[in-house]
């Protein structure tokens, strides 16, 4: 993959870490029409376009009932118009999808594959990712275009959208198992799925299913003045998806899946060393 043939829109937590890593093009200028994206591409000329215009919420997800305009244009029509731009310029277009859009039963349910119809209609941040990969959908195939379904972003360093952060923060936690992509690996999975040229939607998570309080005990050995509780989820009193999705078709492509409890310690201790580097 030639890096100065990459462009990312979108100068967010993640657009700004793929782009550290892979030291391409990065723009964050405002689109709202259709010339708006075209102009972008004709002041870059990427072979590849990776977009990562998203919007979670300015807090959380909860944000984006309150702002759907907003929510819409970022998550739907924005990714749409990209899309077509690539599709007319002869671009390789990536899209940075989800994966909360499904609920889960943990005693019935096994990891969900990307076959299945998404169905976590509970939340309106939900439905606009759901919207574009059904959109996105009816011409991934055709046309080469990839969807990455990233989930609850966990990284070795501080980010306030880095769940490790996040969890340090909230000083409360609950106990269900959660399928989480390790930032590193996310990144390297998406450099070999761009570089085998792969299509369609693949789930972009470790294997296996992180526990929070097994993340925050692994800090704890490192910050012994740390301390946290657990509580149910129904004091949480948020609607919120809660799923383990299945790694099978990227480790078919070729990729080695590392399960999310082998890189704890690893992403831990990066994290400490950044603090202290700070």
């Amino acid at each position: 993959m030639d890096h100065r043939k990459v462009l990312i829109l979108g100068k967010g937590f993640i657009g700004t870490r793929i782009c550290q890593e892979l030291q391409c093009d990065i723009d964050e200028e405002m689109i709202s029409r259709y010339e708006d994206a075209e102009k972008l591409v004709k002041k870059h000329n990427p072979k590849i376009l990776i977009n990562c215009i998203g919007f979670t919420g300015t807090k959380n997800v909860d944000g984006c009932e309150e702002k759907k305009n907003q929510t819409l244009l970022a998550n739907v029509f924005i990714p749409i118009m990209l899309a077509e731009v690539a599709l007319r310029h002869d671009i390789k277009f990536v899209h940075i999808s989800s994966g909360c859009i499904y609920h889960y039963d943990f005693e019935r349910d096994e990891p969900i594959p990307e076959i299945k119809p998404p169905d976590f209609f509970d939340l309106f941040y939900s439905r606009s990712k759901m919207y574009c990969e059904g959109s996105l959908g009816m011409i991934e195939e055709k046309y080469r275009m990839l969807a990455l379904r990233l989930r609850i972003p966990l990284d070795d360093r501080p980010h306030p959208r880095n769940l490790l952060t996040k969890l340090i923060s909230f000083g409360r936690v609950i106990d269900i198992p959660n399928s989480i992509s390790y930032i590193p690996d996310f990144i390297e999975m998406l450099r070999h799925l761009i570089e085998k040229d792969a299509f369609g939607i693949y789930n972009t998570v470790n294997k296996g299913a992180l526990r929070y309080p097994e993340l925050l005990d692994v800090y704890k050995k490192y910050r012994p003045d740390f301390d946290y509780s657990v509580i149910p989820i129904k004091d949480l009193n948020l609607v919120r998806t809660n799923l383990v999705l299945s790694t099978e078709k990227l480790e078919k492509s070729g990729f080695h899946v590392r399960d999310i409890n082998e890189i704890l310690e690893e992403c831990v201790g990066t994290y400490l060393e950044s603090e202290v580097a700070k």
